[in-house]
């Protein structure tokens, strides 16, 4: 470590955010550029390089956190950098997106705040960047082998990162207009600018990985076309079937899902449209559900400046720390979280009946009532306990011109053919069934991502990817030498 005492005489510093005030009236992302820096190596000096470093066990990558700790307190960056590029593809997408469960699990944070891990990550990965060390790897050698990957979300860019990077000639699939997924269109700008993804899509084509947008796989291209073409494909495409809410006025106009309301924001970030066809503006918004989808919809609605904006969770506020019964060290623990837009939300008062920022806890929908043009103008709710039985007398009435359902994602959308077309099956949670080796019961097609393991972090994502992508080097060549850092079973520390 650079300071064995630096964990004693350093306290925690995080990336300081711009002043709410400022960064409402733009899109950019909302931390102050080159405020790290000053503080980061200071920061890195408080990691204790734990005999047995949990923050491994946390994140399913596997990052070497004490290692490029180490030498970013040493101020040794090149080799952090490759340190860091060892085990993460993406680390400027999860340095800025993950709730960092490595932190979780830093053995400091038994009894004091945690080392700023994402924070050093972020600050490594930025520093790539700026010094050009992010060089295309292309491979040596072509194996003459074919791989299509499904989807264009972190596990199907990792994957066919790494298999690019074995000599294989991948091609990935995207159904939208542009490459990313929800790295593209289900992220705000404000939480991660997509200048991040487009030069990470520069090095991938310059290694030879080949995209195709605007391809729905199942309708413009066959399943068994797919098949013919390729010696093996990975289906990636995430889980985006969104969850409903089946209550009365559902079908009032003005309700609409998260992912209907995102990604035309994002439209309009990227130029493609003027303004949002459903934009916040001016209207009173109710956005159910209580995560980061949730917190991503109500910084984009105050940033479109609607008339106040107030989030639903059904669960009860969390205690500011953690529950050493419920959630014991080193699990990711349940605590009251102040995200960028749940602050901005705070300080601005969007919603003067919250219990705290713009969130009502305990809060669980009844029915929509509308007006005579069949528009939603009202929201009925009522407070729940935590058996999630509604508390008589509890009811009340919220003004509502625009809904948005947060609710989260049951599996992979099957409306474009692609899961019956290629003859896949799912399991007892509705995703994508596969063995231990991420194969599929389909000769040559593998799974992995969301669509497989169900609605995760951009951490499992990318690990899914990497690991998927050994699995399908091993399958056309005999061996592999790419590292496979999670099974297709593992699962978050839990108590």
């Amino acid at each position: 470590m650079g300071d064995p005492k630096g964990f004693l005489t350093a306290g925690r510093e995080d990336w300081p955010r711009r002043p709410v005030a400022e960064r409402v009236r733009d899109w950019q992302e909302v931390y102050v550029p080159g405020a790290l820096l000053p503080i980061i190596s200071r920061q890195a000096d408080r990691c204790m390089d734990c005999g047995v470093p949990f923050c491994h066990q946390a994140c399913p990558l596997g990052n070497l956190i004490p290692e490029w700790n180490d030498l970013v307190a040493r101020a040794d960056w090149w080799t952090a950098a490759d340190r860091l590029h060892a085990t993460n593809n993406f680390p400027e997408f999860t340095g800025r997106l993950c709730p960092a469960p490595c932190e979780a699990g830093c053995v400091l944070a038994i009894n004091q705040p945690a080392v700023t891990i994402k924070n050093v990550e972020v600050a490594i990965a930025d520093r790539i960047w700026a010094e050009g060390w992010a060089v295309p790897q292309p491979p040596d050698r072509l194996s003459g082998k074919t791989v299509a990957v499904v989807g264009s979300g972190p596990t199907g860019l990792a994957a066919a990162q790494q298999l690019t990077r074995a000599g294989h000639t991948v091609v990935v699939y995207e159904k939208d207009d542009r490459i990313g997924g929800l790295l593209r269109y289900g992220i705000p700008e404000f939480k991660m600018g997509k200048v991040h993804l487009e030069r990470r899509l520069g090095q991938m084509e310059a290694e030879g990985t080949r995209f195709r947008t605007s391809v729905t796989v199942g309708r413009d291209l066959t399943a068994e076309e797919l098949r013919r073409r390729y010696d093996a494909v990975l289906v990636a495409t995430g889980a985006t079937a969104w969850r409903e809410l089946p209550l009365p006025g559902r079908e009032l106009q003005g309700i609409h899902q998260a992912m209907e309301y995102l990604p035309l924001a994002n439209k309009v970030c990227e130029g493609d449209l003027p303004a949002n066809p459903l934009t916040a503006e001016g209207r009173h918004v109710v956005i159910i559900g209580g995560g980061d989808t949730g917190a991503d919809c109500l910084g984009t609605a105050v940033r479109e400046g609607a008339a106040s904006v107030t989030q639903l969770d059904i669960y009860p506020q969390p205690s500011p720390e953690r529950d050493e019964t419920a959630d014991p060290w080193p699990v990711y623990p349940k605590v009251y979280r102040l995200s960028a837009a749940h602050e901005e939300a705070r300080d601005l008062e969007t919603a003067p009946l919250a219990d705290a920022d713009a969130r009502l806890f305990r809060a669980s929908t009844l029915r929509f009532t509308g007006d005579e043009q069949g528009r939603v103008r009202e929201l009925h709710l009522v407070e729940v306990d935590t058996e999630r039985r509604p508390q008589r007398g509890s009811e009340r009435v919220l003004p509502a011109d625009l809904v948005l359902l947060a609710l989260g994602f049951s599996g992979p959308d099957r409306s474009d053919g692609l899961v019956e077309g290629l003859g896949l099956e799912l399991d007892g949670r509705g995703v994508l069934a596969r063995d231990a080796g991420f194969a599929t019961r389909v000769p040559g097609v593998f799974a992995a991502g969301d669509a497989a393991r169900g609605q995760s972090l951009i951490v499992w994502a990318i690990a899914e990817g990497r690991a998927a992508a050994a699995a399908i080097d091993r399958h056309l060549t005999g061996g592999t030498t790419l590292p496979s850092p999670i099974r297709p079973t593992d699962r978050p520390l839990t108590a």
